[in-house]
């Protein structure tokens, strides 16, 4: 990625991975907030695409460090605090890192159709919830699915294998009749 594109826009395979904060110190330090936890997207070398004022641009990390709940980050060819300044509030681009192991990426359910192992159709997926037990695939329907009922995700397609019962694609639950609302052991009736 050594070449920016001649646009402010980032490649459109290229993954946000991050944000740039404050200038640090007066030697050309930014503190950088990663929205990504892998360790090669902050090591020495590691390329982001950037926009400054409309252009586009390719930074390449010197050297980067924790500081609390972000790192501190020298960008090559960012000497000086003036330099950092001028870097605030750009988002941080870059493209997908391979994956040799059967690891469920982001940005690969996001916008990917939702299959049944029987095949039918449950829809699109169109964010992924963080969730403290697991993350949560929200289909475009409303319905929620565990990411624990994925059972791969390829070519723009996630096959999810939900227990038997779990079936909300066609309103199930949405019976005018049913109690949600109501406190254990009392009438819904108010």
């Amino acid at each position: 990625m050594t070449e920016p594109p001649a646009t402010g826009e980032p490649p459109a395979d290229h993954l946000e991975i991050g944000r740039i904060g404050r200038a640090h110190g007066v030697r050309g330090e930014s503190n950088v907030h990663f929205t990504s936890e892998i360790a090669e997207r902050r090591a020495p070398g590691a390329e982001y695409f950037v926009s400054v004022g409309g252009r586009g641009r390719v930074l390449v990390v010197e050297s980067c460090r924790p500081h609390g709940d972000h790192h501190l980050v020298r960008f090559a060819g960012v000497d000086d605090r003036t330099a950092a300044e001028a870097l605030v509030n750009a988002t941080l681009w870059a493209p997908p890192l391979p994956s040799e192991d059967d690891t469920l990426w982001v940005h690969q359910l996001v916008g990917s159709r939702v299959v049944g192992v029987d095949g039918g159709e449950w829809g699109r997926c169109i964010s992924v919830i963080l969730n403290p037990a697991h993350d949560i695939l929200e289909l475009a329907s409303g319905v929620l699915v565990p990411v624990t009922f994925v059972v791969s995700c390829a070519d723009g397609v996630t096959l999810i294998d939900p227990p038997e019962g779990l079936d909300l694609r066609d309103g199930a639950g949405d019976d005018a009749s049913d109690d949600r609302g109501a406190a254990p052991g009392r009438d819904s009736a108010r």
